[in-house]
């Protein structure tokens, strides 16, 4: 969109030439009769009021926290004070507008040190061309239907991952109630009876949850892990988000040394938002610390399989079985270390745990490859609108409706006549805000 790629016919001009970025009024929270019109913040609807600040539709720029994002309302609407509007385009498709302005690097124009900021100084100083009128509404009528057939891609492939969510979770809850090695059983002439239902200090050789030192242990340079609540992620220890360290001192000695954990314990996050996230330690590490948040379980391995275990855990009975007892200080619940070691878990004989875990890993495995896929195909589907935008607004979409259309992209019809006309409403439009001053 640079001068230097200039699209036959249209304008090279500044934003600031064609769109005035108006002020929202602040309007909180306790003001607002939740009636008729929506009132907008920087990122969207925050709300509902009666008398609208802008009467007819416009567009809502955010200004303060999610500065640069681009809202439509098609209705009369009240923006507050944290966004700029638009509403007096002059005749022109607002869809256009609102299109092009998600295009623009508005997100890229913070200065604040503070609270992030979009300065409309620097949003007026964007480059941009212009289109014909009659250019500017076919481009919009093209990514009209284009966005939305990215839209209903996007939604399909989404809705996929969450029917992965909910088959996931129906393999877990088929495994902890036998259902997925019943033909097994019966190949081998047993039955659901033989299942037991023991507490998990009965099957667990410890259940005890982690503990954070006193002093500050972090500053030194310690060479064993120590967990906290945000390095469990998708039910997998992450150092996308990386531990602290310990010395192996520290680690051995007072409340440090009852949460030693090792590979195969099974961990469970007590402390939430969210509850239950689960993982296994791995032989990365040969010892390693938790903090006072988690829970280690580790099995008697002649009653129980670790891994057994992680899926019983990563089901989520434990935590919804408990859920109407949790308690802690506002905005957290947490499950104490007692009802940890009271959960009643399924427990089938060691053969079988075994025989649910291959089943388990075989359907999550083919889960996840279809997954992959899928997060792949989203994530070029979300790099698809920008393309399109950035083809429109190269002028790439239209290159043959210009041909076969050259009467509606010149004289009169032109996007320098477009371009005067807009200046000279523009100014009148300040003449007459001056003159109403004046009155006043």
């Amino acid at each position: 969109m640079a001068a230097n790629s200039l699209v036959s016919g249209w304008q090279n001009v500044k934003l600031g030439d064609i769109i005035e970025l108006k002020y929202g009024k602040s309007l909180p929270a306790k003001d607002r009769d939740n009636m008729e019109f929506p009132v907008y913040g920087s990122n969207g609807v925050v709300g509902e009021h009666s008398q609208p600040l802008v009467k007819t539709q416009g567009l809502i720029i955010g200004r303060k926290g999610s500065y640069g994002e681009v809202t439509l309302s098609e209705q009369p609407f009240f923006p507050i004070d944290t966004t700029y509007y638009v509403d007096e385009l002059y005749g022109q498709p607002i869809s256009y507008w609102y299109y092009l302005l998600k295009f623009l690097p508005l997100t890229q124009l913070n200065r604040s040190t503070a609270i992030p900021g979009l300065n409309r100084e620097d949003a007026y100083f964007l480059e941009i061309q212009l289109p014909s009128l009659a250019e500017q509404k076919i481009i919009a009528d093209k990514l009209d239907n284009l966005l939305a057939q990215v839209k209903s891609i996007k939604a399909r492939l989404e809705r996929i991952i969450e029917i992965l969510k909910q088959f996931r979770q129906s393999v877990l809850a088929a495994a902890v109630s036998g259902k997925l090695t019943e033909e097994w059983r019966v190949a081998k002439g047993i039955t659901i009876e033989t299942w037991k239902y023991e507490a998990a200090k009965n099957v667990c050789e410890k259940v005890q949850s982690g503990s954070t030192p006193r002093e500050n242990p972090f500053d030194q340079d310690g060479t064993v892990p120590f967990l906290k609540v945000y390095n469990i992620v998708d039910q997998k220890i992450d150092f996308d988000y990386k531990p602290q360290f310990i010395t192996s001192e520290t680690h051995s000695k007072g409340s440090c040394a009852r949460s030693v954990a090792f590979p195969n314990d099974v961990l469970m996050n007590i402390v939430g938002p969210p509850l239950g996230k689960v993982a296994i330690l791995t032989n990365q590490f040969p010892e390693w610390n938790l903090n006072q948040a988690i829970t280690l379980f580790r099995v008697k391995k002649e009653l129980l399989d670790h891994k057994y275990l992680y899926y019983v855990l990563c089901e989520g009975a434990l935590v919804r079985n408990v859920m109407p007892e949790t308690k802690g200080s506002v905005g957290q619940v947490n499950i104490s270390l007692s009802q940890c070691r009271e959960a009643i878990l399924p427990v089938p004989s060691i053969e079988e745990q075994r025989e649910v875990v291959l089943y388990i890993d075989k359907l999550l495995s083919n889960a996840d490859v279809i997954d992959k896929y899928i997060q792949s195909a989203l994530d070029r589907v979300n790099n698809l609108t920008q393309a399109i935008l950035a083809k429109a607004f190269r002028g790439e979409l239209t290159a043959e409706w210009r041909e076969a259309n050259p009467e509606l992209i010149s004289g009169e019809n032109s996007a320098e006549a477009l371009l005067e006309r807009i200046k000279a409403e523009r100014e009148l439009a300040k003449l007459a805000t001056k003159r109403g001053r004046g009155k006043a």
